[in-house]
């Protein structure tokens, strides 16, 4: 297994260790929001463990994947919505 992975979040390479979540790369890439309500409202992470789906990303092409239940895997592309 690789110490490290790198990972692309809304076209920015960052490099964390490998088995970390999601979650916390996006925080190291300065996201603090990851998707907008229907109203608009900017929403981020708010439980950590997968009940609130507010930490919802678009992996790989596949829209709201939860960021807080994905470890970053080297290559992963992940896009936010805001």
């Amino acid at each position: 297994m690789p110490d490290n992975v790198t990972l692309r979040i809304d076209g920015q390479s960052v490099t964390v260790p490998a088995g970390t979540v999601l979650t916390a790369a996006l925080a190291q890439a300065g996201k603090q929001r990851m998707r907008r309500s229907v109203s608009g409202q900017p929403r981020g992470p708010v439980c950590g463990m997968g009940v609130c789906f507010e930490c919802r990303v678009t992996i790989n092409g596949q829209p709201h994947r939860r960021s807080c239940q994905t470890l970053c895997e080297d290559g992963m592309e992940v896009r936010t919505d805001d």
